[in-house]
């Protein structure tokens, strides 16, 4: 529940999910096709099965982590700075504000074009304090680029 002038924290797209799961799958897919061809060869039917059992047991449950950490991201317009979440073990919360803002840029790498989706980058005076926002939907990294610039700009005009 928010408070009255409370901003909630946005998230990436589901589609983020969607792409981190496939990515997961088809990297068990290929091992677990590997290791298990491998200890085939080497050992034996019963070894190529055990290998092949062990690496997607792995994968499903690395897939509870994968989940974890794209829960972990979200981001949050306020008056003055962006603040960008993220984190399973490790918790990072970077704040970012507007008038340090150098420029804004969307990537979308192969992968995410084929899920639709793109990465909003801020890039900042400080390399520590670059911040990227990952999963975004085209029109809302769009969006976001557009008003962070706006507002990086104007901020920067009034110091």
């Amino acid at each position: 529940m928010t408070m009255p002038g409370e901003q909630t924290w946005l998230r990436p797209s589901p589609g983020l999910w969607r792409m981190r799961r496939a990515e997961l799958v088809t990297l068990t897919l290929v091992l677990g096709a590997s290791f298990g061809l491998v200890f085939l060869a080497a050992l034996g039917p019963l070894a190529g099965g055990i290998s092949l059992a062990v690496v997607l047991v792995l994968g499903a449950g690395f897939s509870w982590f994968v989940r974890r950490r794209y829960r972990a991201w979200r981001y949050q317009e306020r008056h003055e700075d962006l603040i960008v979440a993220r984190g399973v073990m490790v918790q990072r919360l970077s704040v970012v504000p507007y008038g340090r803002m150098q420029f804004v840029e969307v990537t979308a790498g192969p992968v995410e074009r084929l899920f639709h989706l793109s990465t909003v980058k801020l890039h900042t005076a400080a390399a520590a304090s670059d911040a990227r926002i990952p999963g975004l939907e085209p029109a809302e990294a769009a969006r976001l680029r557009d008003r962070l610039t706006e507002l990086g700009e104007s901020m920067a005009a009034g110091m």
